[in-house]
């Protein structure tokens, strides 16, 4: 039988403190699962550039919305959920910010940040209209007492 899913859900309010408290959140968390410094870097910076985006982007800096902040861990993978309640938005309409006729410009970084650091990223639509910014990162391998990794 497979195990359940484990999930932990944090409501933030719509202000800059929530970007550290939220990493702080998710890096505790990926500790706790194993994940090393690397990956816990690259998972702090993905988080922090999504809380911004839906504290900037998504909320609009409104402080009567909130952003929620959801870890879950499914059978071989960490997704991390940052919702807000802005009007949404798609990833294909986030343009390359490596694009020559963009590198100038400060907007679409944080998602070429997500991406790079996480194994997989996808915008849903969330119940409350806004964003669920989805990222994925695959937990690593446990090497147990014998020498063999828990996957084998």
């Amino acid at each position: 039988m497979a195990a359940p899913t484990q999930r932990l859900e944090v409501t933030l309010d719509t202000q800059l403190e929530s970007v550290d408290l939220a990493e702080s959140i998710v890096i505790r968390v990926a500790e706790a699962a194993g994940f090393g410094e690397d990956d816990l870097h690259k998972l702090g910076m993905a988080v922090r550039e999504g809380v911004i985006n839906a504290y900037n982007y998504g909320n609009c800096q409104d402080r009567r919305k909130k952003i929620r902040l959801a870890v879950e861990f499914e059978a071989e993978t960490m997704i991390v959920h940052v919702v807000d309640e802005g009007c949404g938005f798609q990833l294909c309409d986030v343009e390359d910010p490596l694009a020559e006729e963009n590198l100038l410009r400060t907007s679409g970084r944080g998602i070429f940040l997500m991406r790079a650091f996480m194994d997989d990223l996808a915008v849903r639509r969330a119940p409350t209209g806004g964003a669920d910014l989805v990222m994925y990162k695959k937990l690593p391998h446990r090497v147990s007492g014998n020498g063999r990794s828990q996957a084998e």
